[in-house]
């Protein structure tokens, strides 16, 4: 059974229109990430004993296990303490929670690096830290790991495939369901792989123009 180009070219259309499933969800993954790793970043400044050891705890469970094991204990085990989640919102929620450790810790490196002009500038002034943070803090730090929000950004969305595991039409559960009917998975599967390579090419080639104006601003 020979590679077939023309069946290749047949089933891209479709597993192209399910790659939006995997775009969405990716989109709502990064935000959430964001938002949580930006909190927890500003948690762990406080330097609370009880929370800082709350979170190394976290932060070591989230490193030590692998993100599928994350994802079958938001979508199988968290329904047995009453938390029946769909599989799209189990999943988010697992890859989230994943993204959110590494995005923290990205952001607590960048906090070494930022310039600290401003942010004496500002306590001098006598700015309540709430403003320091998100008008000076956090400006210069989410220019610093452009690069590394990029990353995570193509980590999560490969990372979505494995959600078809639990039952969401994605890209990978599309090619699984072609390749069935079909009996041709070479060919599935060379497209399912094409399709995350475009996306995640997008992805590099948006992060390159960003950082490209984020150096134009501070020149």
């Amino acid at each position: 059974m020979g590679f077939k180009l023309d069946h290749l070219m047949s089933i891209l259309p479709g597993l192209a229109n399910a790659a939006l499933v995997n775009i969405r969800l990716a989109a709502v993954i990064m935000l959430l990430a964001l938002l949580l790793g930006t909190a927890l970043t500003i948690l762990r400044s406080l330097k609370i004993a009880a929370v800082n050891i709350a979170v190394a705890i976290l932060i070591s469970f989230v490193r030590g296990t692998p993100l599928l094991i994350q994802i079958f204990i938001a979508y199988y085990v968290l329904p047995a303490i009453g938390l029946d989640l769909s599989p799209e919102v189990a999943g988010v929620s697992a890859i989230a929670f994943n993204s959110m450790v590494f995005v923290s810790e990205s952001m607590r490196g960048g906090l070494a690096a930022i310039d600290g002009g401003p942010i004496e500038a500002a306590t001098a002034l006598g700015l309540p830290p709430r403003i320091i943070w998100f008008k000076v803090v956090l400006r210069q730090l989410f220019r610093r790991i452009v690069p590394v929000l990029i990353n995570e950004a193509t980590i999560v969305v490969k990372g979505t495939a494995l959600l078809s595991v639990i039952t969401v039409v994605d890209v990978l559960r599309t090619a699984q369901q072609i390749a069935s009917a079909s009996y041709r998975p070479f060919e599935t599967l060379v497209g399912a792989a094409l399709v995350f390579l475009v996306i995640n090419l997008a992805i590099s080639l948006a992060g390159r123009v960003a950082e490209a104006r984020f150096a134009l601003t501070r020149a």
